[in-house]
C-alpha cells in the first residue's frame, strides 16, 4: 500500500493558499464549550449536510457544471451558513468512491474535492468531513473497494474497526486527506466515523474505543508533521444507537481524543415523523439537555444530522413545505437555546434532495442572531428550573451563565401570540441588555433592564404570530 504523501505528491492539484476571510483554522475556545478561529474571533457552525452527488454539488463531478456549486455557495454564504457536512465519498450511486482500490485515489473525485474544498475557501465555508459514508457503503458492500469482494481487505462491514489491515487503509485516506488538503482553513473539524457503532467491531466496545483511539492519534500524528497543528476531531453518533448501547457515550460523549460532541438526533414520532412543528423542537430540546448533562461542561456539543427520516425513507412522503420550513426553524433555534453550538445539521430528505429556500433564510435569521451573544466566554448549562415563564402555552428553551442567557419561546397551537413575563434567576445582579428576535423576520428591539438584589431578572417578552428569541447579556450599570 503507497502512503498518502507519496500518493498526494502526484496528486492532481495544490489546494490554493488559505484566504484571510475564513481566519485561519478553528479550535476549541478556551473558557466556554463553543468555537472559535486562530484569530480570537468566535465562531459558529451555521449549516447542513450536502453530499457529492445532491444536485448542489452534483455538476463538479468531472467539472460538468462547476458553475452551479459556484452559485450555490456564494448564496449560502449570504444567509450566514459557515459550514457544511460532507461525506468523502457517497456510495449510494457507484463512481463516487474517493479509492478505485484501496490505496489507489481517483482522479476525478480528487479534482472534485480540490474543487470543494477552493469554494469554501473563497465563500468562507468549512467542512465537517467524515471519511466514508457508511450508511450506503454497508448496503452495497460487495462493491465498496475495501470488500474483499473487490480486493480489499475486508470481509464484511461488521469486521471495519477489527481488521488491522482495514484500519490501516482508513489511515492512509485520512492521511492522504490531509496531505492533500489539510493545509486549508475550510475544514472546520474530521468526522472520523459516521455514526460510530459496535456493529463494525462485531458487538466489541472496546474494540471501537480502541479504533478511534489508534485512528485519531494516526491522523493528529500526520498533521502535526505535515502541518505544525491539528484539526478538530469527533465521531458522530445516531442517537437511537446511543440509548440502545449506552456504553457508548464513553466514546462519543467522553473519549479524551475527541474535541467535541456530535450527535444525530432522531427520535420515533416527533423528529423522524412529526405532526406538529413543535414535536422535534421539544425533542430537540430534551436530547441536548440529557446528552449535556453526560459530557464535560466545556466540550463543545451539536447535532450534525436530523430530519424527518421515518416520513421520508418509510413512508417515502416529503413534508409540505411551509411545515417543514417551520420544523427546521423551531428545531434550530431549541438547538441553540438548549445549548448546542449554532443550529445543528438538517439531512435534506425532500425531493429534490435539497433544503428549501426558506429555510436557509432561516439560516440567516439564526445567523444574525449569533452576534448578540460573547460564545468566547459563554459558559452554559441549560437553565431548567432557573427559567420560569408566566402564563405562556408553549415550548420555552434556555441556556445560560452568570452573565448571559439565551431564550426562545415558541406558541403553542391554542396561543396567538406571545405576551409572558419571563424570569432567569442565578445572574450576577446588575444591568442587562434584552434583545428580542422575531425568529421568522429577524426583527429585533433591545431594552435594558436591572435584576433584582437576588439575580433574578424578569423581563416581559412581547411577540405577535412568530415565535421570538431573546438574547440577554450583562450591560453597564448606568445602561439601566
Amino acid at each position: 500500500m503507497k502512503r498518502a504523501d507519496d500518493i498526494a505528491a502526484k496528486a492532481l492539484r495544490v489546494v490554493a493558499a488559505p484566504e484571510p476571510r475564513l481566519g485561519g483554522w478553528v479550535r476549541c475556545a478556551e473558557a466556554a464549550p463553543y468555537f472559535e478561529t486562530e484569530s480570537g474571533t468566535a465562531w459558529t457552525p451555521v449549516g447542513h449536510n450536502e453530499a457529492i452527488t445532491w444536485p448542489n454539488l452534483a455538476g463538479l463531478h468531472r467539472r460538468r457544471d462547476p458553475e452551479a456549486a459556484e452559485r450555490h455557495f456564494a448564496a449560502l454564504a449570504k444567509q450566514g451558513v459557515t459550514c457544511l457536512r460532507l461525506m468523502l465519498d457517497y456510495s449510494q450511486v457507484r463512481h463516487r468512491h474517493l479509492e478505485h482500490r484501496v490505496g489507489r485515489f481517483s482522479p476525478a473525485m480528487v479534482r472534485l474535492w480540490d474543487d470543494i474544498f477552493a469554494l469554501g475557501e473563497r465563500h468562507g465555508i468549512r467542512f465537517l468531513v467524515t471519511p466514508f459514508d457508511t450508511f450506503f457503503m454497508a448496503r452495497h458492500w460487495s462493491r465498496h473497494p475495501y470488500s474483499r469482494a473487490r480486493g480489499g481487505p475486508c470481509t464484511s462491514p461488521e469486521a471495519m474497526f477489527t481488521c488491522a489491515d482495514t484500519r490501516a487503509a482508513i489511515i492512509e485516506r485520512l492521511r492522504f486527506a490531509t496531505a492533500r488538503w489539510g493545509a486549508s482553513p475550510a475544514i472546520f473539524a474530521w468526522d472520523l466515523w459516521n455514526e460510530i457503532d459496535a456493529w463494525y467491531a462485531g458487538g466489541d466496545m472496546a474494540a471501537v474505543h480502541d479504533f478511534v483511539t489508534e485512528i485519531s492519534a494516526a491522523l493528529r500524528a500526520e498533521e502535526q508533521r505535515l502541518h505544525g497543528r491539528t484539526h478538530l476531531q469527533t465521531v458522530s453518533v445516531y442517537h437511537p444507537n446511543l440509548i440502545a448501547r449506552p456504553d457508548l457515550a464513553d466514546v462519543v460523549l467522553r473519549h479524551p481524543s475527541l474535541d467535541f460532541v456530535s450527535l444525530h438526533l432522531y427520535e420515533r414520532g416527533t423528529i423522524d415523523a412529526p405532526e406538529n412543528s413543535l414535536a422535534p423542537a421539544e425533542a430537540t430540546a430534551r436530547l441536548v439537555s440529557e446528552a449535556l448533562a453526560q459530557c464535560s461542561p466545556m466540550r463543545p456539543l451539536l447535532d450534525t444530522e436530523h430530519g424527518p427520516i421515518h416520513a421520508f425513507n418509510d413512508r417515502r412522503a416529503t413534508l409540505p413545505e411551509a411545515f417543514d420550513t417551520d420544523c427546521f426553524r423551531r428545531t434550530q433555534w431549541a438547538h441553540l437555546a438548549a445549548g448546542g453550538a449554532g443550529g445543528g445539521m438538517r439531512w435534506p430528505y425532500r425531493h429534490p434532495h435539497v433544503l428549501l429556500p426558506a429555510m436557509h433564510e432561516a439560516q440567516g435569521v439564526l445567523a444574525g442572531f449569533l452576534p448578540l451573544i460573547d460564545w468566547r466566554s459563554f459558559a452554559r448549562a441549560p437553565l431548567g428550573e432557573r427559567l420560569t415563564v408566566h402564563d405562556f402555552a408553549g415550548l420555552a428553551v434556555g441556556c445560560g451563565d452568570g452573565r448571559q442567557a439565551i431564550v426562545c419561546l415558541m406558541r403553542g397551537g391554542m396561543q396567538d401570540s406571545i405576551a409572558s413575563h419571563v424570569e432567569i434567576t442565578g445572574l450576577e445582579p446588575g444591568c442587562y441588555s434584552i434583545t428580542r428576535v422575531d425568529t421568522v423576520t429577524g426583527r429585533r428591539e433591545t431594552s435594558a433592564v436591572h435584576t433584582r438584589q437576588d439575580g433574578t431578572l424578569v423581563v416581559l417578552a412581547v411577540g405577535g404570530a412568530h415565535d421570538i428569541a431573546l438574547a440577554i447579556t450583562r450591560a453597564p450599570d448606568d445602561a439601566c
